[in-house]
C-alpha cells in the first residue's frame, strides 16, 4: 500500500544532499514517521536519531520500521527511552529528554549523521531544547549534521526561517475522512465528569450500531476514560474495549494499539493517540474536544492540570487518525459553529511550563537562553523561579553547576526528585519508590490525598516497581540514618512543607509562602504538618491532591539551615501599633511567635514611620501653629522645602525621624505635634526669608501682633478688634495681597469682614458705630475713624 508521503521522498533526499536542513510538512496519516527514516537510511552516513515525543509512539514507530525492514528490533532499528532500550545500529527512535542527555554526554554527537524531530508541532519543551542544542552543535562543531523537522500541522515558515531550512510539503491523506458534528452544543457542565462519560458512551454505542470498523475515542484524562469504560461493559462479545494513557502498563498499551483479536475494538485514549500511532482497524474517531494540560504558576512554584478545549490543529490531528488505513468518519462532540472559536495551535510548552529541568540543562551546557536559538524563548520570570529553586536545592552557584548539581543533572528525573534521591542515603530505595510514583503522575488515590496509600499499593503496578528499582541503582550508596517518607518528600519539596493554621478548617501555610487547603473529611486533615507533592494549582489557595505527614523532628536534621530565629519589628495595620516579635521560622513558616521585649530604637522608629505612612499625615497631632507653618512654607515659593503630603511621606526619616522618640501607637501619633520638626526644616536664614515673604503675624497700629490666617493662600486674613485699626487710611496688605479683615467688637465678637478698609470707614462704619456705642459706651467710637488714634483700651471712667 502506497502512502501520500512517498512521491516527495526523492525530492527530500535530493534536497538533503545539497542543503542539510529541511522542514517537512505533511498531514496526519501521510506516513512521514516510518517512510522518511527508511528513505534516508541508504542515503545518509552515520546513525539516524529520531526524536519522538511519546513513549508508546516511539516503541510503535521503532517496531514498524523494523518490521518494514524485515528485521527484529535491535538490529538496524532500535529505540531508547528512560528505563527501556533496544539499541539499533542505524536508526534509533528516542523519547524526549534522551536526546538532551546524548548531547550533554557527547557534544559532537559522534557517529550520528541525521537528527529528525518528529511531530514538532506539539512544541514540547524538550523538543524545543533539543532543537536549540542540535543547532548549536551543527553551527559550532558539525556542519555536516543533517537536521529534519517534521510536522503535521505546524506553520512551517517560522521554523524554517529559524534554522535556515528548505520547506518540503506533502499533500493529501491516504483516505478521505467525513467530519460530523453534534446538532447542539454541549453545556459546560456536560463536558466533565459523569455527564461527559454518559454522552461519549452513548455516541460510541450509536457509532457501533450504524458504522463498520473500530473506534478511537479521545478523552481528556484517565478519570474520564475509566468512567466511560465502566459504561461500556455490556457491549457485544465481538467488541473489545481498551484504555490508552501514558501511565498504564506497557503490555496494556501494546494491546490497545494491536489488531483486535476478533471483531472490532473501541480504544478510549488521551491525546497520547493523536500522533505517530496507527491503531489497526480504526475507521471512526469520536473526539470529545478536550485536552488536559499542565499549567505552571511561577509565583507559586506549582503546576496544575487543567482541562481545556482542543485547538484546531489538535482536532485536525485527531481527525487524521480515522483515515490511516481506510475511509473514515470523525464525530466531533461540538457544533460546527464552535469550530471558529477554537485556538489555532496549542501554546508551546516552554511558554507555560515548569522550567526547572530546562534551567538545569542550560547550566550543564554552560549557556544562557539568549545564547541559543529557541523558536520561543523561555519566559524570564519562570526561568528565574526555576533558577531560584535550583539554588535552594544546592544545584546552582552563580551561573554554573555545583558538584551536587552535576550529580542531579545525571539522573533521569525532575531535579527535585534527583535531589531527593541523592540525599536519601540508606533510604534511597524508598525515595526511588516516591520518585517513580511522582514521575508517573500517580501519587493520588480516589479517596484522599494521603500518598502513603499509593506507595503501599505500588506493588500492584509492576512497571512502577521496575522504575523504582532502576532509579535506586543509579544512586550511590551512602551511610545515613533512615528517613521516613514525609521527610524524604520534603527533600524534593522544601518549599512545600506545610503547617496547619489555627482554626477549625484544614488550611495550611507553606514554607514557600503560599496557602493550601484540604477537604474537611480528608484523612490528613488533622495533621499539624504535611509535605505537599501535588495541588490543583489554584493561584491563591490551592487544594491539596497528594501529600505525606511529617514532624518537626523529622525535618530538622535535613533542613537545619532553613530553621532560623528571626526578629521582626513592624507596623501592625490590624492593631495600629508597632509590633516587635521573635519568631522561630522554617522558610516562611512561623513555628513559634513571641514578643520581642527589647527591640533597638532604630527598628522601632522605622516601624513607627511605616505606621505614619499607613495612616497618613493626618494621624499626627497637628496644632493650629503647625498647620499655619506648613501652609506658609508651601506658599513661600522657590528655595523652600516641598511640604506636600507625597514628599513629606517619602522623606519621613529625614524630617520627622529625628523628632520621633518612643511613639509606637496611633494614639502616640495623635499626641505628637510636628511643629518643631517642620521648623527644623528651615535654617535661620530661611526662617527670616519666610517671615519676609509670608509673615506669620500682622502688626496693628497699636503694636498688637495678630496671627495671619493663610489657609487660603490667595486671601490671607486676620481677626482684630475694630478700634486697633483707627487711623489707617489704606487697606493693610501682606506679601502683595490685601488682608481680609475680620473685624471684632471690644468683646471679641465678629462685627464685619472687609477687604476695603477705607470703603468701610466711609460707608458701613456709621451703622456699626451706632450699634457699638450702645453696647460698649466706655469704648471710643469717633465719627471719623480714619483720623482717630488706634486703641485697645476703654475710655477712663467718668469720661
Amino acid at each position: 500500500m502506497s502512502l501520500p508521503i512517498e512521491p516527495i521522498l526523492p525530492d527530500l533526499v535530493a534536497t538533503l544532499r545539497t542543503h542539510n536542513r529541511i522542514v517537512l510538512q505533511a498531514p496526519p496519516g501521510a506516513g512521514k514517521t516510518t517512510m522518511v527514516p527508511l528513505a534516508l537510511l541508504p542515503e545518509v552516513p552515520g546513525k539516524i536519531v529520531m526524536l519522538e515525543p511519546r513513549r508508546v509512539a516511539a516503541r510503535a514507530a521503532a517496531a514498524r520500521l523494523a518490521d518494514l525492514l524485515g528485521e527484529p528490533l535491535g538490529t538496524q532499528v532500535g529505540y531508547r527511552m528512560r528505563g527501556d532500550a533496544k539499541p539499533g545500529s542505524r536508526i534509533e527512535v528516542v523519547t524526549e529528554g534522551i536526546l538532551t542527555r546524548m548531547i550533554q554526554s557527547d557534544p559532537e554527537l559522534t557517529g550520528i549523521g541525521t537528527v529528525i524531530f518528529d511531530e514538532f508541532h506539539e512544541r514540547s519543551l524538550q523538543a524545543d531544547l533539543g532543537l536549540a542544542l542540535t543547532l548549536e552543535i551543527a553551527e559550532a562543531l558539525r556542519d555536516d549534521l543533517n537536521i529534519v523537522v517534521m510536522s503535521a500541522t505546524l506553520d512551517a515558515g517560522p521554523v524554517a526561517d529559524l534554522i535556515g531550512a528548505e520547506i518540503i510539503t506533502s499533500e493529501g491523506r491516504s483516505y478521505p475522512v467525513e467530519t460530523r458534528h453534534i446538532p447542539r452544543p454541549l453545556k459546560p457542565e456536560e463536558r466533565r465528569g459523569q455527564r461527559l462519560a454518559t454522552h461519549v458512551a452513548a455516541t460510541v454505542r450509536q457509532a457501533l450500531a450504524e458504522e463498520d470498523g473500530s473506534i478511537l475515542v479521545f478523552l481528556p484524562g484517565q478519570g474520564e476514560i475509566a468512567r466511560t469504560a465502566a459504561l461500556l461493559t455490556d457491549l457485544p462479545s465481538d467488541v473489545e474495549v481498551h484504555q490508552l494513557f501514558g501511565a498504564m502498563k506497557l503490555a496494556d498499551q501494546r494491546r490497545a494499539v494491536a489488531p483486535a483479536d476478533q471483531g472490532r475494538k473501541v480504544v478510549l485514549a488521551t491525546s497520547i493517540a493523536e500522533t505517530s500511532l496507527t491503531i489497526d482497524g480504526v475507521r471512526i474517531v469520536i473526539d470529545a474536544g478536550l485536552a488536559r494540560r499542565a499549567r505552571f504558576d511561577p509565583a507559586s512554584g506549582m503546576s496544575r492540570l487543567v482541562t481545556e478545549r482542543v485547538t484546531r490543529a489538535e482536532a485536525e490531528q485527531r481527525r487524521g487518525r480515522a483515515g490511516r488505513t481506510a475511509p473514515g468518519i470523525c464525530i466531533r462532540l461540538w457544533t460546527a459553529g464552535e469550530e471558529g472559536a477554537l485556538a489555532a495551535y496549542p501554546l508551546p510548552e516552554i511558554a507555560d511550563a515548569d522550567l526547572t529541568g530546562l534551567a538545569l540543562d542550560l547550566a550543564a551546557w554552560g549557556a544562557t537562553p539568549d545564547q541559543l536559538t529557541f523558536l520561543t524563548p523561555p519566559p524570564d520570570k519562570a526561568l528565574t523561579e526555576a533558577q531560584s529553586l535550583l539554588q535552594a536545592l544546592n544545584c546552582l552557584e552563580g551561573n554554573g553547576l555545583t558538584p551536587h548539581g552535576k550529580a542531579v543533572a545525571r539522573l533521569p528525573v525532575h531535579p527535585r526528585l534527583a535531589h531527593m534521591l541523592l540525599r536519601a542515603g540508606k533510604s534511597a530505595p524508598r525515595a526511588a519508590r516516591i520518585a517513580a510514583l511522582l514521575e508517573a503522575r500517580g501519587p493520588r488515590i480516589n479517596d484522599g490525598s494521603d500518598m502513603s496509600r499509593a506507595l503501599d499499593r505500588l506493588g500492584d503496578r509492576p512497571e512502577l516497581m521496575r522504575e523504582a528499582k532502576r532509579l535506586a541503582k543509579l544512586v550511590p550508596a551512602r551511610e545515613s540514618e533512615k528517613i521516613n517518607d514525609g521527610a524524604l518528600l520534603s527533600l524534593a519539596y522544601p518549599d512545600r512543607i506545610a503547617k496547619r493554621r489555627p482554626g477549625d478548617r484544614p488550611r495550611y501555610h507553606l514554607s514557600g509562602g503560599k496557602g493550601v487547603t484540604l477537604d474537611d473529611a480528608d484523612a490528613l486533615a488533622k495533621q499539624d504538618m504535611l509535605v505537599i507533592a501535588e495541588t490543583d494549582g489554584h493561584p491563591t489557595e490551592a487544594k491539596v491532591r497528594a501529600a505525606l505527614p511529617v514532624t518537626l523532628s523529622d525535618l530538622r536534621p535535613l533542613h537545619n539551615s532553613q530553621f532560623k530565629t528571626v526578629t521582626v519589628c513592624e507596623w501592625s495595620r490590624r492593631h495600629r501599633r508597632v509590633d516587635a516579635r521573635e519568631r522561630d521560622m522554617l522558610g516562611a513558616l512561623v513555628l513559634e511567635d513571641r514578643r520581642w521585649t527589647d527591640p533597638p530604637s532604630d527598628a522601632v522608629l522605622s516601624a513607627a514611620l511605616d505606621g505614619v505612612r499607613d495612616l497618613g499625615l493626618a494621624a499626627l497631632g497637628w496644632t493650629k501653629a503647625s498647620r499655619l507653618l506648613r501652609t506658609r512654607i508651601s506658599i513661600a515659593g522657590s528655595g523652600f522645602p516641598d511640604v506636600s503630603d507625597a514628599t513629606l511621606l517619602d522623606s519621613l526619616p529625614d524630617w520627622l525621624g529625628p523628632h520621633f522618640h518612643g511613639q509606637r501607637t496611633a494614639a502616640d501619633f495623635a499626641d505628637f505635634d510636628p511643629l518643631e520638626a517642620l521648623r527644623a526644616m528651615l535654617d535661620w536664614n530661611a526662617q527670616q526669608e519666610l517671615d519676609a515673604r509670608v509673615p506669620a503675624k500682622f502688626r496693628a497700629p497699636t503694636g498688637t501682633q495678630v496671627a495671619i490666617d493663610w489657609s487660603d493662600p490667595t486671601n490671607p486674613a486676620i481677626a482684630i478688634r475694630l478700634q486697633e485699626l483707627f487711623g489707617l487710611t489704606e487697606h493693610p496688605t501682606v506679601a502683595g495681597l490685601a488682608i481680609r479683615l475680620d473685624l471684632l467688637s471690644p468683646a471679641g465678637r465678629p462685627v464685619q469682614s472687609t477687604s476695603d478698609l477705607p470703603g468701610f470707614w466711609a460707608t458701613s462704619y456709621a451703622d456699626v458705630r451706632k450699634d457699638m456705642r450702645g453696647r460698649y459706651p466706655r469704648h471710643p467710637w469717633p465719627e471719623d475713624p480714619a483720623q482717630a488714634e488706634a486703641t485697645r483700651r476703654a475710655k477712663p471712667r467718668g469720661t
